[in-house]
């Protein structure tokens, strides 16, 4: 079959007319009838139907039109995603979380921009649970989340290495002077926490809980920026990704708390739809990363 019949059919379907399509495609009518026939003995069906001075669509025929728009799309993807053009030119859209925006991908970001700098990057916030959706909606191509390691049945996750978490504290805090605090010892404090869905506030929650250390009283914010400061000020600790509150550590303005546990652990991954296309461009940034020293697939990344 020759889909420029479907693009002829869609056509007729939506001017509700032989004559109006006709001048649209610039065929003549008699070729627009023809190809609608052709149509019709390709699957033994009737198009379309008269009403009054117009035509409309028979129920066979929208189920056709359904499947003609999947169809015409699918040929649109393909032709744009094969040529030349769509190699070295497009837009990659990846989701992340705001500490891994700031302080891990900038340095990869501008290697991918340097290497294909025709490529326009967006970059969206969010936390993992949305991210993940997200990629699952195709609304984003890829997405770099902080995480507990997991499988999905769609999405393929690629493991970058774990994130350091810290709990944070205003200088003088008078947990800054033990040698090492458990769970329990947090009993009462004050938690400035990111917002609900963050995976590594919930983790933490959790453990509190465990440890029957009840939380005094919260704030939340959706800000890392917001946090320290809140932090700075004494208003309450928080636990945070060591890279984004690293220059405060060092130049004193915050203190971390001597905690771990071993449940308080994330992991940067980096998460894309299984049947996802990849564009030349797409499969050079996914190497980028897979490829840093602390990934856990240093030299190669099965491409879903």
């Amino acid at each position: 079959m020759d889909t420029r019949y479907l693009q002829t059919f869609r056509e007729v379907a939506k001017c509700q007319s032989f004559t109006r399509a006709a001048e649209v495609l610039g065929y003549a009518q008699s070729s627009v009838t023809m190809q609608i026939q052709n149509l019709e003995n390709e699957f033994g069906i009737t198009l379309f139907e008269r009403w009054g001075r117009k035509i409309r669509l028979t129920h066979a025929g929208e189920a056709l039109l359904a499947y003609s728009d999947q169809v015409l799309a699918i040929l649109d993807e393909a032709r744009g995603n094969l040529s030349e053009q769509a190699q070295i030119a497009g837009t990659l859209s990846i989701g992340t979380v705001e500490s891994l925006a700031a302080f891990f991908l900038p340095p990869y970001l501008q290697k991918f921009r340097q290497e294909h700098s025709r490529m326009r990057l967006l970059l969206h916030p969010g936390i993992c649970h949305d991210l993940r959706q997200g990629v699952k909606e195709g609304k984003y191509d890829f997405v770099v989340v902080l995480d507990w390691l997991q499988e999905h049945p769609e999405l393929n996750h690629v493991n970058l290495g774990e994130e350091r978490l810290v709990v944070i504290a205003a200088p003088g805090h008078r947990l800054s002077e033990k040698k090492q605090i458990e769970a329990k010892d947090f009993a009462g404090e004050n938690w400035i926490f990111t917002e609900a869905g963050c995976s590594y506030r919930s983790i933490m929650e959790a453990v509190l809980r465990d440890a029957e250390a009840p939380i005094d009283m919260t704030m939340e914010f959706g800000s890392l920026e917001a946090i320290k400061q809140c932090v700075a000020y004494d208003l309450g600790i928080a636990l945070v990704p060591y890279i984004a509150v690293a220059e405060e550590a060092e130049k004193g303005t915050l203190v971390i708390l001597p905690f771990s546990h071993p449940e308080v652990r994330v992991y940067r991954q980096l998460v894309y739809h299984k049947k996802k296309w990849m564009s030349q461009p797409m499969r050079h940034f996914l190497e980028l990363l897979a490829n840093t020293e602390e990934s856990q697939e240093p030299k190669s990344v099965k491409m879903g």
